[in-house]
């Protein structure tokens, strides 16, 4: 299993963003960037960055909080994304972007996923940024935003500028059919390829390899 680092890199505006990083151990494929959740860089977080990058991608995941080296408990992850706004979250993808450009990624081989909160934001990002593709895991926020900063998902879905892919859990994520149902028809007026899949919690291994066959197709 690929091994992951952290680094600081600098932003457009000379503020400092930290990087957890990992590189495949053969050919690079391309680059994704990894938007992780609420509590931050968990340890899930980092099993699926060196699970990206032992599939031969380069992975940068962008800390969206101060102080997110390891896991936030539950008042601090909430201060922390009460405190999030899109403004923040692009210019955190945007370092991540420019780090995989700088080790020789180009835009259309280059990625961006996330879950819970990283999938809402890796939406968002697929619909302000130009990426080869995006997979969403489980994004919240889909008819209310997550903070007063964020949009609503199916407000920004048809808005998406690469095929995007979402996938969402049949039970155990408060969130409903419904709102899935919703987000799909929003998505679906998109003027690029995308698709929604609700998953059962034992098929998590199904929705992983959905994941990877995205990014197969679109970034080449």
């Amino acid at each position: 299993m690929a091994q992951t680092r952290t680094e600081e890199i600098r932003l457009a505006d000379d503020r400092a963003l930290r990087l957890t990083c990992a590189e495949p151990d053969g050919v690079v494929r391309g680059g994704l960037v990894v938007l992780p959740e609420a509590r931050g860089v968990t340890d899930a977080v980092r099993g699926m960055v060196a699970g990206l990058a032992a599939e031969g991608w380069l992975v940068a995941v962008p800390h969206l909080h101060d102080g997110d080296d390891h896991e936030l408990d539950h008042d601090t992850a909430r201060d922390s994304l009460s405190a999030l706004s899109g403004d923040s979250v692009l210019a955190a993808a945007d370092g991540a972007f420019a780090w995989l450009t700088r080790h020789g990624v180009t835009t259309d081989r280059t990625g961006v996923i996330g879950f819970e909160l990283g999938g809402a934001a890796a939406l968002l990002v697929a619909a302000r940024r130009d990426v080869g593709a995006a997979v969403t895991v489980a994004g919240g926020g889909i008819l209310d935003p997550l903070s007063d900063g964020l949009p609503a998902l199916v407000e920004v879905a048809g808005e998406l500028r690469c095929p995007w892919l979402g996938l969402y859990r049949e039970e155990g994520d408060d969130i409903t059919a419904e709102q899935v149902e919703k987000l799909r028809d929003a998505a679906g007026t998109a003027p690029v390829a995308t698709d929604v899949v609700r998953f059962a919690f034992h098929s998590t291994y199904e929705a992983w390899q959905r994941a990877l066959n995205w990014f197969d197709a679109h970034l080449r």
